[in-house]
């Protein structure tokens, strides 16, 4: 796992993430007089503007079945900490945009098959209602 901690300018000019790797990024909220730390973790989907001053990056997550995307400045003092959890093997694209599309056809998919097991009645079966009527 490798992290990247405060103030480290250095480090993070260094920091070797690329699309498709699992990132969690610790980010200090102000609330109040009191301050906080809020973890968020997810798949790294582009990196824009290199190691630039204006360097960002996208992490995106799903949370109770909703895709969450947040773009977090790389040199943003708020961003405590960037750890690497888990290198994607290979990433065939700069930009994985297409992963948005992707999650929400596999969600419709098992809409679909789970409304269509529900729904389907073997043929060796009767309806209940059949059954009753007969009797």
């Amino acid at each position: 796992m490798v992290t990247c901690e405060p103030m480290e300018t250095t480090d993070r000019k260094t920091l070797d993430m690329r699309p498709g790797d699992v990132v969690r990024v610790h980010q200090k909220f102000q609330e109040g007089e009191k301050s906080r730390i809020q973890i968020f973790e997810g798949l790294v989907l582009a990196r824009k503007h290199g190691s630039e001053a204006g360097a960002t990056f996208t992490v995106r997550k799903v949370s109770l079945g909703v895709g969450v995307e947040r773009v977090y400045p790389l040199y943003s003092p708020n961003v405590t900490k960037i750890e690497i959890v888990k290198r994607a093997p290979k990433v065939r694209r700069a930009k994985l945009y297409y992963i948005r599309e992707k999650a929400d056809k596999e969600a419709r998919r098992k809409m679909k098959h789970e409304f269509l097991k529900n729904k389907t009645v073997s043929l060796g079966e009767k309806p209940k209602e059949a059954e009753e009527v007969a009797e």
